[in-house]
């Protein structure tokens, strides 16, 4: 069965520092699987991919609701 992207039309914030990627490379895997990179978390965010080290954003993304993935999460729903 094929996988199904779940990131398509998603709009998706990054916070700590990623194991596996620069930010821009990151930024780069967002927007190549038709999602929407973030600087920032707000009430529109559907994900926060979290690294080592998270700031303010992941207390914030909590408060919203928001989906929160490791960075190992990302890599399997896009493996």
């Amino acid at each position: 069965m094929k996988n199904i992207n779940p990131f398509v039309g998603q709009t998706i914030a990054v916070t700590g520092k990623l194991e596996h990627f620069t930010r821009n490379q990151i930024y780069d895997r967002i927007r190549g699987l038709g999602g929407t990179p973030r600087s920032s978390v707000s009430r529109n965010t559907d994900y926060l991919i979290c690294g080592t080290r998270t700031g303010n954003k992941l207390s914030k993304a909590k408060s919203f609701g928001t989906k929160i993935i490791t960075e190992k999460e990302f890599l399997d729903m896009t493996a």
